[in-house]
């Protein structure tokens, strides 16, 4: 977890930190959990037209390989602009 995060919470007893960090970690899970289903979904529905294998046709398989690597490189994009607005508030304060 970030420090930056938990530098909010260094009035707090202890008891309630640990209820805090508990609570940022069922989140950042639930986020991790929203984005991997969102993915396969959206990855699926793009690049799945047919069912009559069980495994993915080669065509698919590259569809699969491509959206999911470009889906990866928008998050970490939109994640590091995040930051930077998040970092240029704190420091205009």
């Amino acid at each position: 977890m970030d420090k930056n995060m938990l530098a909010g919470l260094d009035g707090l007893p202890e008891e309630d930190k640990q209820r805090m960090n508990s609570m940022i970690e069922n989140l950042q899970l639930r986020d991790s959990l929203r984005m991997y289903n969102s993915l396969t979904e959206r990855c699926f529905n793009d690049c799945v037209e047919s069912f009559t294998r069980k495994s993915l046709q080669k065509q698919e398989e590259t569809c699969v390989t491509r959206c999911v690597e470009k889906y990866m490189k928008h998050s970490m994009r939109v994640g590091m602009r995040f930051a930077e607005l998040s970092q240029g508030a704190a420091t205009s304060d």
